[in-house]
C-alpha cells in the first residue's frame, strides 16, 4: 500500500493541469493575450463603470492619465519625444524634477531626419526611441511632427520633415513603423494645418480644399493608412471657424470616417476649449488643460454631468473609451512589454549615423573639403554653436542626454593630438553662459566688436577655418511658440563672415539650424559650406567626420533655401502670418519648391540639393509600363554609376509633370526617391515604381483623387533643379 501523502502528491499532480485549465477558462478575455483585439476590447469596455470609463478620457497630471486598479489598466504615461524620450517634469507643472534617472540618448531633430532621405533609418531612430521609451517606462511617445514647411520662419520648422509632403509621408512612415514595432504608440502631430507659432493658439487657417488634400493632409494619410499610427494629436489653431483638437471635418469626417482611423485622439497641451465640442467632435484624449483641478477639464466631470443630463449620448462616450482601450491593449499595456534599454552605445551609433546622412554639402568649391589633417598645423574654429549644446533646447522636445558632443570638441578629437585647434567665439547669443559649455565668462565681458576682432586675428593666424554659426533654440530662433522675424543669421554673423572669408579664403562654414537662412555677401567668396541641422547628442562627432572626409556627405535638402524672404510664396503674397485672426493659403498648392519652379525663381539651394565628395553618373534611363493591374502603373529604371574615388550615396530622385490637365498643377512633383550606396566604379539599376496616386490630383468637384489620360514627364535627377533625364509616359 502507498504511504498517503505520495497518494496526494499523485493526485495534486493530476489536478494541477486541470486546476490550471479551469483558472485559464475563468480569466477574463481582456486579460487573454491570445484573443482578438476588439473581443478584449469590447470585453473590457463591458466591465468599467460610467465614472471609470470617463477617468481614462483626460489627464490625471501633466504627461499621464488614471488607471483603474480594479481592473487591472495602469496609468498611461505619455512623454514628448520626436527625437528621444523627455527629460522626467513635475507632476503637475512643467518644471523639471531634478531626477538623475532620465537621461536619454538625443538624436537629431525631424528636420534633420528628413534630410537623411532615408525611410530605413528612420525605422531605426524609431525602434531606437520605442527601446528607451520602454526603459523609461512610456507608452506613448508624442511625435512624428509632420507640418509641412510654408515659411522658413515658422519656429518648429526643426521638428517636422520639411515642405514636401511625400518625403515627409515616406519619413513618418518610417519612423512610426520604427517605434510602434517596440510595443510603443506613436503620436502623430500637429493634425492639421499648424504651420506658425504666431498666434498658434487662437489663429484661423483658411484654405481651399484642394491645398488641404494635395499638401497637409498627405503625411497624416501615410501615417494612418500605411503606418497604422495608434494616436493623432491635434493642433492649437483653428481650421476653418473651429478649433482642430475638436474640428468636426477632420477629426470626424476625415480622419476616423473617411480614413477609417481607429485609435485615439488627443488634444495637443491645452488645446480643448469647449465641452460640447470635444464631446461630439471626435476628441478622444484632453491632455494639458489649464485648470487648477483635472475633475473641471471638459473631458471630466463636465462631460460626465452632460451624460448623466442626457445631452450627449452614451455610444460616444463608449466609442472614446474604446479607441482608449484599443490603443493600450494593442501596445502591450495590459500584457507587458519587451524590457527596454537606455544610453547604450548601439544607440549612441544610431545618433551619430543620422547626423552624419543629415548633413548637406551646399558648396564645396575647388574641393576644399575633406580637409586634410596631414596637411594643417592650425584650424580656427570660431562660432558660439561650436560650443553651445542644442539638444535640450526648442521647448517642445527637452532630451536631457547623457552628454552632448559639440562641434568643437568633436574636432579636438578626431585631430586635437596633430593639429592646433584654437576657438573665438566670435559672436555671443543671449544665455549663452547658461547652455555653453565653455567657462564661465570673465567679469568684463568682451564686447561684440572685441570678439569680433579675436575671431578675425584667429582666422588670419590658421591653415584654415571652421565657422560654426547658424541659429539656436532662443526665442526668435528655432523654438516652440515663437517664429523668427527674418530670414538673415542673427548676432551679426553675416558682416563678421565677410571679415573672416576676407582674412582667410580657406573658410569652411558649418550652418548649425532647423530652417532655412540668407547667406549675404559671403557666401560668393566662402568656398565650402555645411547644413548641420540640430544634429542630437553625436553631432560635434558627426560634424568632424564629415569635416575630415571619415565619412562623405549624402544629406539632401529637404526644404528650398530662398535667396530672400521675399521669394517665399507666403510671403510673396503677404500672406504671412495673417490679420484679423485669420491666416489665407493664398499660394495655394504652390508652396516650397512647387513654387519656385512654377514661378521660375531661382533659390538659393534647390529642394533635394546636397552634394558629395565623389560624382554620380545616370544614364540609359527609361520608363517601363505597368502590366499588372495590382502593381505600379509605369516604373522607371535608370543606372547610377560613382565615378569618383569614394564611396558615397546617392539620393535618386523622381518627378512628376502633368503636360496637360483639366485643373492647374504644379510645374513638377517629388513622386519616388530612393538612396543607394555605391563603392567607386559601381554601377546600380535603380528602379523607382509609380502607382496611380504619382498621377493623380483632387478634384473638389468631384470631392475625389483623378488621375487623367494624357502625357506626363518623368524627370529623373539629384535634385528638383539637377535633373538628368526627362522621359515622356502615356497614362493610358
Amino acid at each position: 500500500m502507498k504511504h498517503p501523502s505520495l497518494v496526494l502528491l499523485t493526485l495534486l499532480a493530476f489536478l494541477s493541469p486541470v486546476a490550471a485549465r479551469a483558472a485559464e477558462d475563468a480569466r477574463p478575455v481582456y486579460r487573454d493575450p491570445a484573443a482578438p483585439l476588439e473581443a478584449r476590447v469590447e470585453d473590457l469596455l463591458g466591465r468599467l463603470t460610467l465614472e471609470e470609463k470617463v477617468s481614462l478620457l483626460h489627464g490625471d497630471s501633466k504627461f499621464t492619465t488614471a488607471g483603474v486598479p480594479r481592473l487591472g489598466i495602469p496609468v498611461r504615461h505619455l512623454t514628448d519625444g520626436p527625437n528621444g524620450v523627455r527629460e522626467e517634469i513635475e507632476r503637475d507643472t512643467f518644471k523639471a524634477a531634478g531626477r538623475t534617472d532620465d537621461f536619454s540618448t538625443a538624436m537629431p531633430t525631424g528636420i534633420a531626419l528628413a534630410a537623411t532621405w532615408d525611410p530605413e533609418l528612420a525605422f531605426l531612430e524609431g525602434a531606437t526611441i520605442a527601446t528607451e521609451a520602454r526603459a523609461r517606462g512610456k507608452d506613448i511617445v508624442l511625435g512624428p511632427g509632420v507640418n509641412i514647411m510654408r515659411s522658413p520662419l515658422c519656429g518648429r520648422n526643426f521638428e517636422y520633415l520639411g515642405e514636401d509632403p511625400f518625403l515627409a509621408g515616406r519619413i513618418a512612415v518610417g519612423f512610426i513603423g520604427g517605434e510602434q514595432s517596440g510595443g510603443i504608440a506613436s503620436s502623430v502631430k500637429h493634425f492639421a494645418v499648424n504651420n506658425q507659432e504666431t498666434l498658434r493658439n487662437s489663429i484661423n487657417v483658411e484654405m481651399d480644399e484642394r491645398t488641404l488634400r494635395e499638401i497637409y493632409l498627405p503625411a497624416f494619410h501615410a501615417a494612418v493608412t500605411e503606418a497604422g499610427v495608434w494616436t493623432v494629436m491635434g493642433a492649437y489653431n483653428k481650421f476653418r471657424g473651429e478649433h482642430c483638437c475638436h474640428n468636426d471635418y477632420l477629426l470626424n469626417q476625415v480622419l476616423k470616417q473617411e480614413w477609417g482611423f481607429k485609435g485615439l485622439v488627443m488634444s495637443d497641451w491645452n488645446g480643448t476649449h469647449d465641452t460640447a465640442q470635444a464631446a461630439r467632435h471626435g476628441l478622444d484624449l484632453e491632455m494639458g488643460t489649464e485648470k487648477r483641478a483635472y475633475a473641471d477639464w471638459f473631458l471630466a466631470g463636465p462631460y460626465r454631468e452632460g451624460l448623466a443630463r442626457g445631452e450627449f449620448p452614451l455610444a460616444g462616450l463608449d466609442d472614446k473609451v474604446r479607441r482608449n482601450l484599443r490603443v493600450l491593449i494593442a501596445t502591450g499595456g495590459l500584457d507587458g512589454r519587451a524590457p527596454g534599454a537606455i544610453n547604450t552605445k548601439a544607440h549612441q551609433l544610431v545618433a551619430r549615423r543620422v547626423a552624419e546622412e543629415a548633413i548637406v554639402l551646399l558648396k564645396n568649391t575647388g574641393g576644399l573639403l575633406p580637409l586634410d589633417a596631414t596637411k594643417l598645423r592650425t584650424i580656427a574654429v570660431i562660432g558660439e554653436n561650436a560650443t553651445r549644446p542644442q539638444a535640450h533646447g526648442g521647448q517642445s522636445s527637452e532630451v536631457k542626454p547623457l552628454y552632448e558632443v559639440t562641434p568643437l570638441q568633436g574636432i579636438i578629437r578626431r585631430v586635437g593630438r596633430t593639429v592646433n585647434v584654437i576657438h573665438a567665439l566670435g559672436y555671443e547669443a543671449p544665455n549663452s553662459d547658461r547652455l555653453s559649455t565653455r567657462p564661465q565668462k570673465p567679469d568684463a565681458p568682451l564686447s561684440a566688436d572685441e570678439l569680433a576682432e579675436r575671431a578675425v586675428a584667429a582666422a588670419r593666424a590658421a591653415d584654415a577655418v571652421v565657422f560654426v554659426g547658424g541659429l539656436n533654440h532662443e526665442q526668435g530662433n528655432d523654438c516652440e511658440g515663437d517664429d523668427r522675424t527674418e530670414l538673415a543669421l542673427p548676432y551679426g554673423q553675416d558682416a563678421l563672415l565677410e571679415r573672416i572669408v576676407a582674412a582667410n579664403p580657406r573658410t569652411v562654414v558649418v550652418l548649425v539650424s532647423g530652417s532655412p537662412v540668407s547667406m549675404g555677401a559671403w557666401l560668393p567668396r566662402t568656398p565650402a559650406v555645411l547644413q548641420a541641422w540640430f544634429g542630437g547628442m553625436e553631432a560635434g562627432n558627426a560634424v568632424a567626420r564629415v569635416l575630415f572626409g571619415d565619412v562623405n556627405p549624402s544629406g539632401k535638402l529637404p526644404c528650398t533655401f530662398p535667396r530672400q524672404l521675399a521669394d517665399s510664396p507666403a510671403h510673396a503674397l503677404g500672406a504671412w502670418p495673417g490679420k484679423d485672426g485669420t491666416v489665407t493659403y493664398t499660394e495655394g498648392l504652390l508652396v516650397g519648391y512647387r513654387w519656385f519652379d512654377t514661378k521660375a525663381i531661382e533659390p538659393l539651394f534647390p529642394f533635394g540639393h546636397g552634394l558629395s565628395y565623389t560624382s554620380f553618373a545616370y544614364r540609359g534611363a527609361r520608363v517601363v509600363p505597368g502590366t499588372d493591374a495590382k502593381g505600379p502603373l509605369a516604373t522607371v529604371e535608370v543606372e547610377v554609376t560613382n565615378t569618383g574615388a569614394r564611396a558615397g550615396a546617392e539620393v535618386v530622385q523622381l518627378y512628376v509633370r502633368d503636360v496637360e490637365a483639366s485643373l492647374p498643377r504644379p510645374a513638377q512633383e517629388l513622386k519616388a526617391f530612393r538612396k543607394v550606396q555605391l563603392q567607386p566604379g559601381e554601377r546600380r539599376v535603380v528602379t523607382l515604381p509609380l502607382g496611380r496616386e504619382a498621377f493623380s490630383f483632387y478634384d473638389p468637384a468631384r470631392r475625389a483623387w483623378v488621375a487623367e489620360p494624357g502625357k506626363f514627364v518623368l524627370a529623373v535627377g539629384s535634385s528638383s533643379r539637377d535633373l538628368r533625364a526627362q522621359l515622356e509616359f502615356t497614362l493610358p
